[in-house]
């Protein structure tokens, strides 16, 4: 980060040659503004800002989580009900932690900001955008060796422990056992909520970029001007109010009642947010505004804009419901996966894929009518603001997500414990539930990451000077096509690194259960502070080259090949980004829940598929490890490729429009 930091502040500063002389604004060119150095330096700090933040946010989650699950394990003999209220309350205050740590640091950085740039508002949200990237280049970090961490260690606990000895899962025999729990807390905790909190940091600052550039800015309007930061904060009470309606409102007293009442979470969050949204655009905003697209002001009303941020809270509801449907066991598409187990892995592995790649249909539908309508009321602006209603409820979607690692620790603490067989069911119904909410969590991410780098990348173009982006010059062309090769470049490294990680865990198990005496009986120890080990270093080394590729990419492209090949880089990913994130997250999902709708055997169809350790369950096993590096590594960290490319094109981009494309002055 503090290397990062450092080339942020010599890439801005060169813009006017590190020169501390006023300058006319890019836009209003009457008006002079502050020196390019301060604004380098500015950009710094909030860089550095958001950094922090997301690191505290992912520190104090994982601290969170590692308290709570204990707690939900010691509940869970009291009844499913208790235990619930205690792994959803622990989310719960981690989705609020998240959603207003970020929009603490950054209101309180604008106005601090504000005391050295005074009318200048260009420039001080221009220096703010550093703070978005901050929060996701950390999110990176955090998902890339989150997902590598917890997966090798999955990846070798279930190969070793459930196909060869035969053993339950999470049982203390098994030396990856203790890898595998801390594995869920850093990829789902820290890597889901760093994640979130990058998006939710960005979409802030592509609005503020687009508004202080339009009315807002220009007649320095703040409430106006503060608007995403309003719909923001109406979200944390909102959410407020509904998690009162899991926790406190209706009991919960059967296991059935489990994933409906986190569903109804979703939907209440939404149906009052909409009102929310109404209430702080009535109350904040002027009848009629202009907003700038691209070179000339465009009119709007506060109504469109509420229509805008609507938009986008529905789209995001629906892509968790497309989700829901494609990844849950209670449906045909993971039963039809699940069914195909009888012929063997194989025809599983085709079934899960084929559903991967169905499954993008109605998303991309969904974000594409949210694209079409908020750009047609309100240009960019439109776009960033629907990306921010997305993540609106954003405190209400962790609250679910952080429930399910919580839930499925609470499930390895009593088996570990040698609890009794009763508590351990009451934790995997926990847990089930647990694993498809995650889904809709990872769904969430990826629909608001294609609308905030949409937005981010209209931010960089209107802050860059380009007027039109032209899809038929050489120039857009090539950055097209290399961008869409960048998803499945990073899915590679990513995929490889856990591959190889996860090798050298089986590895470590195999070893132990051959060496140490008495380890199957129980009567000899395993040693898990070396699996962890592993695990630790694996995923320490191996993010660096996926997180290299992402951060230096836009660099690298703008400087040598300008601001047209980037804007191509950056459409390509996104366009292909979105469609692999969203593939490779429900395929793995799918399989995950095939294998656990087999193990549960609620249904006669799922009992016709043979009780653990049948042929059909080792075939939805081997499906499953295919799947976790798909779901838990490669597709969530797509989302941060997108979102990161965009943000950090849009930080550079004064420094791309006078000094980039040298290879082209160069010819």
């Amino acid at each position: 980060m503090s290397i990062f930091a450092v080339v942020i502040f010599l890439f801005l500063g060169s813009v006017e040659g590190f020169s501390t002389k006023t300058h006319p604004c890019t836009y209003s060119k009457d008006r002079e503004c502050k020196p390019a150095l301060f604004n380098a330096l500015f950009s710094t700090v909030s860089f550095l800002l958001g950094a922090i933040t997301s690191v505290v946010s992912g520190y104090l989650g994982m601290k969170i989580a590692t308290y709570a699950n204990a707690r939900t394990t010691l509940e869970a003999r009291k009844g499913v009900g208790k235990a619930f209220i205690t792994a959803f309350r622990s989310g719960s205050v981690m989705g609020f932690l998240l959603a207003s740590n970020g929009l603490l640091v950054l209101y309180i950085t604008i106005n601090l900001f504000k005391i050295y740039y005074g009318d200048d508002w260009e420039g001080l949200f221009e220096s703010i955008t550093g703070y978005g990237l901050g929060g996701s280049s950390m999110a990176l970090f955090g998902r890339v060796g989150g997902g590598i961490y917890t997966k090798a260690a999955d990846v070798g606990a279930d190969l070793v422990g459930k196909v060869e000895r035969n053993i339950p899962e999470d049982d203390p025999r098994n030396p990856a056992v203790i890898a595998d729990n801390v594995g869920d807390n850093v990829g789902d905790i820290a890597g889901m909520g760093s994640d979130l909190f990058g998006s939710y940091a960005e979409s802030s600052c592509a609005a503020l970029v687009v508004a202080s550039i339009s009315s807002f800015g220009v007649n320095h309007d703040f409430t106006g001007m503060c608007f995403p930061l309003l719909v923001s904060s109406m979200g944390i009470i909102v959410c407020l109010i509904t998690t009162l309606f899991a926790t406190d409102f209706f009991e919960i007293k059967a296991v059935k009642e489990i994933e409906p009442a986190l569903k109804k979470q979703l939907i209440i969050s939404t149906a009052l947010m909409t009102v929310g949204i109404a209430l702080v655009s009535w109350l904040a905003l002027p009848y009629k505004f202009t907003i700038f697209n691209f070179g000339e002001q465009k009119e709007v009303t506060n109504w469109g804009l509420f229509l805008c941020v609507s938009i986008g809270l529905w789209a995001g509801l629906i892509i968790g419901y497309v989700t829901e449907y494609y990844t849950s066991n209670a449906y045909s598409p993971v039963q039809d996966v699940a069914d195909a187990c009888r012929t063997g892995a194989a025809t599983n592995v085709i079934f899960g894929l084929a559903l991967g790649y169905k499954s993008v249909i109605i998303p991309i539908f969904a974000i594409s009518i949210g694209i079409y309508v908020s750009f047609t009321i309100a240009a960019m602006y439109g776009i960033a603001v629907a990306a921010l209603g997305m993540l609106s409820t954003i405190a209400t979607g962790l609250s679910i997500d952080a429930y399910g690692p919580i839930s499925d620790n609470a499930g390895g603490i009593a088996e570990m414990a040698g609890m009794s067989h009763r508590i351990r069911e009451r934790t995997d119904a926990l847990d089930a539930a647990g694993n498809t909410t995650a889904a809709i969590g990872k769904g969430f991410a990826i629909g608001s990451a294609a609308l905030v780098s949409l937005a981010l990348f209209g931010a960089f173009v209107s802050r860059a000077g380009v007027k039109v982006v032209d899809v038929l010059s050489p120039k857009v062309i090539i950055g097209l096509v290399v961008g869409a090769m960048l998803p499945y470049w990073f899915s590679a490294m990513t995929m490889k690194s856990v591959g190889s990680a996860a090798l050298k865990m089986v590895e470590e198990v195999r070893r132990q259960f051959n060496t140490i005496p008495g380890l199957m009986e129980g009567t000899g120890k395993p040693d898990y502070a070396n699996c962890v080990k592993i695990s630790t270093d694996a995923s320490i080394k191996e993010m660096i080259p996926p997180g290299a590729l992402v951060m230096l990419t836009p660099l690298i492209v703008g400087t040598f090949f300008g601001v047209q090949t980037l804007s191509g880089v950056l459409a390509g990913a996104l366009v292909s980004g979105v469609q692999v994130a969203i593939s490779a997250s429900n395929t793995g999902g799918a399989w995950d829940n095939a294998k656990k709708y087999i193990e549960a055997g609620v249904s006669e169809h799922a009992r016709s598929l043979g009780p653990k350790g049948s042929d059909c369950h080792k075939a939805a096993v081997i499906g499953d490890t295919i799947g976790d590096p798909l779901k838990d590594t490669s597709g969530p960290s797509l989302n941060i490729l997108i979102k990161l490319m965009a943000v950090e094109s849009l930080v550079f981009a004064p420094f791309f429009a006078t000094h980039g494309g040298l290879l082209f002055k160069i010819f």
